[in-house]
């Protein structure tokens, strides 16, 4: 996507190193409005607390530069953090997007949680983009690229000369986004890849997420779609689609399901909202409870 030189946007990153998310703050340098991207609210699980910092240190970064926020937007519903888009739209009025197969995340997970409180036309989020639709912030243009494999709703937000990936790629040292989540698939997935990767090779690509690959002692979550195509240690040039969907399908087989992935879904698929408040005024997540064998389901039936 072409960039006039006065349009190439203003970026600001900021990690969450307990979730090891990145939050971009994105504005055109000559109106100064601007986007916030993938925001994390903070959340303790032990102590089942929640705060805004991570929020409010954006916020003062958009004050401090005399930025306007008209846009919170989600590359996709998270399983690592819990969103701070709602905050966003409360201090500043921005609009919540997310990409339209939202609703295909919502049918999957709301029998999980028996969530008859949400509304599985994507109506939580203000706005519902599509494949290819563009939007403006400020006098930049922005536009999407459905990239599903990792979940069914994930987008990519290309912004002028810059591409936010979500948990679509990773830094080229670390690799590509597990696909084993339900309405996932690698080999949607590889095919996704191929869309971004097909973008101007000096397109920046910046991550959502970055864990230090091994022999890395920093992290890293910008590079390019040059780099990415030559260097991406799981999708560079030369890797087939057969031999990507293997070693993804046997990856994913050993990991370890994230942390958060129960009290995010729930919350991210209401677009960042809480379930309603008991009749005590407290505000509770759901966790269901699987029995893993025979005996276990008898320890949970027992009353």
């Amino acid at each position: 996507m072409p960039s006039p030189a006065d349009r190439k946007p203003l970026i600001h990153a900021f990690f969450d190193e307990a979730t090891n998310t990145v939050s971009y703050l994105v504005a055109d340098p000559v109106t100064r409005e601007a986007a916030v991207i993938d925001p994390v609210l903070d959340y303790d699980p032990n102590a089942g607390e929640v705060d805004t910092r991570s929020v409010e240190t954006i916020l003062a970064k958009a004050a401090a530069e005399g930025l306007r926020i008209v846009w919170a937007l989600e590359t996709h519903a998270h399983a690592d953090h819990l969103s701070g888009s709602p905050y966003i739209k409360a201090k500043t009025g921005a609009r919540i997007g997310i990409g339209e197969h939202i609703k295909d995340v919502q049918r999957i997970f709301r029998p999980v949680f028996d969530a008859t409180d949400l509304k599985p036309d994507g109506s939580d989020f203000d706005h519902l983009f599509k494949d290819g639709d563009r939007f403006s912030i400020g006098g930049m243009t922005a536009g999407i690229l459905h990239t599903p494999g990792h979940t069914p709703a994930d987008i990519v937000y290309l912004i002028e000369d810059a591409a936010f990936v979500g948990d679509t790629l990773f830094m080229p040292d670390f690799g590509t986004a597990r696909a084993d989540f339900p309405g996932g698939d690698a080999r949607t997935l590889y095919r996704s890849i191929q869309r971004v990767l097909s973008l101007p090779p000096e397109t920046r690509l910046f991550m959502c997420h970055d864990y230090k690959a091994p022999g890395r002692d920093h992290f890293a979550w910008e590079t390019t779609v040059a780099a990415q195509r030559t260097q991406n240690v799981h999708v560079k040039q030369g890797i087939a689609e057969e031999s990507f969907v293997a070693m993804r399908e046997a990856r994913d087989a050993k990991l370890a399901v994230p942390r958060l992935l129960l009290p995010s879904i729930q919350v991210n698929i209401r677009a960042g909202r809480f379930s309603h408040a008991e009749a005590n005024g407290v505000r509770y997540l759901r966790i269901p409870v699987k029995a893993k064998t025979a005996e276990a389901a008898l320890a949970v039936a027992m009353v």
